[in-house]
């Protein structure tokens, strides 16, 4: 339907006209609930103003399929903002960002200020306990000590796949994840910290790097914050028999590192034969590889 059928059919639309597809939203029919929805759908984005008031009705079915249609517009909303967001932008850009706005696409109502701020208390945590003068091994101990033992996060190695693994938010919920998106917490942490801190996307597996003029530091974000050398990075590589690249050591941009993410994600949702999401996340793989 054109914007302007849209248009017209809403501004006919009366509110007893309303209350009978409301109404018909609850029916028990599967097919009559299709059709309803797809009407209700018809209207656009402004549908959700009438419809939003119902995602807290007594009736479970009516409170479940209102807040399914409604957070289907909020989750195209939240679609177009991140797209908009990685064609408006080069190389560089706000990292975290970005990941808030992706976790946005598949979680529209979650509050990224509220994430935003739980980081900044486990930095400001951080701040209080670490002596900054020490040695960058013995400062980033203490940092992992922090973030892997007292606040537990760790590597999801028993369900590696788990899409929730790639979004920010819900790895900060789990307290787990996947190596870029532990590195991407630890990495967010010490930026606010002003630790020099950056993600190194090893082919296969991530890790950070913290890099000084006298020190170069590996940390492996999956496996507790376990200290590497560069050393044993080249070895992963011959082992894993790829080619010695000094692109393979160099840091991401954060075009690159949200690119990894959405290219893990679109592999995973690929396997899981999720049409509709892996359709989306191919979207942003070609936004971001432009």
């Amino acid at each position: 339907m054109n914007s302007a059928g849209t248009i017209a059919t809403r501004e006919r639309l009366s509110a007893s006209q309303r209350e009978a597809l409301i109404k018909l939203l609850a029916d028990e029919d599967q097919a009559v609930y299709q059709t309803i929805r797809d009407k209700i759908r018809s209207y656009g984005p402004q549908a959700t103003e009438w419809l939003r008031p119902h995602t807290l009705s007594r009736d479970p079915v009516l409170r479940r399929r209102a807040l399914e249609i409604v957070r289907y517009f909020d989750r195209q909303g939240a679609d177009n903002r991140f797209l908009g967001f990685c064609l408006q932008h080069g190389e560089e850009f706000d990292l975290e960002q970005g990941a808030w706005l992706l976790a946005q696409t598949q979680y529209p109502e979650i509050n990224s200020e509220a994430y935003q701020a739980l980081l900044d208390s486990f930095a400001a945590e951080l701040r209080e306990r670490v002596d900054f003068g020490a040695e960058p091994r013995q400062v980033l101990t203490a940092v992992n000590h922090y973030l892997f033992q007292e606040l537990g996060f760790v590597g999801n190695s028993a369900n590696y796949y788990d899409p929730e693994n790639s979004y920010l938010n819900r790895v900060v919920d789990r307290r787990t994840g996947n190596p870029i998106n532990l590195c991407l917490v630890y990495l967010l942490v010490a930026r606010r910290l002003r630790l020099p801190i950056v993600g190194i996307g090893l082919p296969g597996h991530f890790v950070c790097r913290y890099q000084s003029s006298a020190s170069e530091l590996y940390v492996d974000a999956f496996n507790r914050g376990a200290f590497l050398a560069k050393a044993d990075c080249v070895q992963y590589l011959v082992r894993a028999h790829y080619n010695i690249r000094d692109q393979y050591l160099a840091p991401l941009s954060p075009r690159r590192f949200l690119l990894r993410i959405c290219a893990n994600l679109h592999q995973i949702y690929q396997q899981l034969e999720m049409v509709d999401e892996t359709t989306r996340l191919h979207r942003y793989v070609v936004a971001l590889s432009r």
